[in-house]
């Protein structure tokens, strides 16, 4: 197909194509070289530094900014670590005195919590002690009235079996009478 295309080219433009595919094809279309390629790839690696050079640069320069910057925060890290470092090493040096100030002031603070607790003990015995003394006053009171009542009960099953041991029927219609009077008689 190729072959008729470069046949009807070639009436049209006089022979050209006919030297062109005699001469300059079987250099151009060699097997792997393929010229083109490397006059496309050219074209389009210049198109790209043209139209990218400058956003590139501009890129390049703020990640240039950007890595100095990091740079120095790094080297302040770097200072503050070793800064940190020094002062562990210091403390790890002093590690026993620490130690005995720690146990020092831990059996203070145990003695303390200690003596928290057994002023909270005592608070709360007191407390026992007072709640039980009121539970007692107040079943000593409970007991007082219901001997009261136990009394008074007796008392008066006392007195009935006294009214009814002396009550006699001439005596009971007596003290009918006079209540009957006492209250202005029979109408």
């Amino acid at each position: 197909m190729y072959e008729l295309f470069l046949i009807a080219a070639n009436k049209a433009s006089g022979g050209f194509l006919k030297w062109w595919y005699d001469n300059v094809d079987p250099i151009v279309n060699y097997p792997g070289f393929e010229l083109w390629r490397f006059f496309n790839l050219t074209i389009f690696l210049i198109l790209v530094i043209y139209f990218l050079r400058k956003p590139l640069s501009e890129s390049f320069k703020a990640k240039r900014e950007q890595i100095r910057l990091e740079l120095i925060a790094a080297r302040e890290e770097k200072q503050k670590a070793e800064a940190h470092l020094a002062e562990v090493k210091k403390r790890l040096s002093n590690l026993e005195e620490e130690k005995q100030k720690i146990l020092e002031e831990a059996k203070k603070e145990a003695e303390a919590e200690k003596q928290r607790i057994i002023e909270a003990a005592n608070l709360e015995i007191e407390k026992i002690r007072e709640q039980a003394e009121n539970e007692i006053e107040r079943l000593i009171k409970q007991t007082r009235q219901e001997l009261k009542k136990i009394s008074a009960e007796e008392t008066i099953r006392l007195a009935k079996e006294l009214v009814k041991q002396k009550l006699t029927p001439e005596l009971h219609t007596k003290l009918i009478k006079n209540n009957i009077d006492s209250i202005g008689g029979l109408n």
